[in-house]
């Protein structure tokens, strides 16, 4: 075990971006218990105020997340400053990722439908950081051999062509499946050679005189989302606590 650890973690410099990667999900954890503790009325936590003011999370995130960036590009990755830097840098990211919704609506939206943005980001962000972790290299060049590598014209087009796929399955509206695809090339390839979704920058362009194509988009994506939207919201509820309910709009009478 000491041995796998020194030679997987340690020689290469990768004991810090562990170290983020913990952080990040335990600061994430802990903070969601506090907030849903707070939610409920339970335990000695409260929300923090300054002169009537709610002081989000995102504030003291963001603080953490400068420290520990510029931390980080000032120290040694095999120093102890590089690890400490490190793990506030993650505690950072953890707090500013929890919010996410709240800086993308610029509302505080935190226990509604939108959100969940803040869950779907930070379990994405975890296994993305997860998968560089575990040795993959963007656009697959881990996958490269040694010839390859040496030949700068095959290690240019393996790369262009990985980001390529990546930007089709984007346009075609899977932004998981390219974010996934930028380390893994294969899923990249699998969104780029599938239909779109419907309504996606790709769909309008070259969807729009083809309707059974648009037919057969719509079809799958119902499908798709079909079979997957409960297991998702089950998950989603159990990280991050089951939004609000929506306030029922009262009919116009004008």
């Amino acid at each position: 075990m000491g041995h796998w650890w020194v030679r997987n973690i340690v020689e290469p410099g990768k004991l810090p971006l562990l170290l983020a990667l913990t952080a990040f999900v335990l600061t994430f954890v802990v903070t969601r218990v506090v907030t849903r503790l707070i939610r409920a009325g339970r335990g000695p936590f409260g929300n923090v105020r300054a002169g009537g003011l709610h002081i989000h999370h995102v504030v003291p995130g963001v603080v953490l997340t400068l420290g520990g960036g510029f931390g980080a590009v000032a120290s040694d990755r095999h120093g102890a400053g590089g690890a400490v830097s490190a793990v506030v840098f993650g505690m950072g990211a953890g707090l500013v990722l929890d919010e996410f919704a709240l800086i993308l609506h610029l509302d505080d939206v935190y226990w509604t439908e939108d959100g969940r943005k803040s869950v779907e980001v930070v379990v994405l962000t975890a296994a993305l950081v997860g998968l560089l972790l575990a040795g993959f290299s963007p656009f697959g060049v881990n996958d490269l051999s040694q010839e390859e590598l040496q030949d700068r014209g095959g290690a240019l087009a393996t790369v262009s062509g990985n980001f390529l796929f990546s930007l089709v399955a984007l346009g075609k509206g899977k932004a998981r499946t390219a974010l996934f695809g930028v380390i893994v090339p294969l899923v990249a390839l699998v969104g780029a050679v599938r239909l779109a979704r419907p309504g996606s920058p790709w769909a309008r362009r070259f969807y729009g005189r083809r309707p059974r194509a648009r037919a057969t988009a719509a079809l799958r994506a119902y499908r798709h989302d079909r079979r997957w939207a409960r297991p998702s919201r089950a998950v989603q509820d159990w990280i991050g606590g089951k939004p609000d309910p929506r306030p029922a709009r009262l009919p116009d009478h004008r």
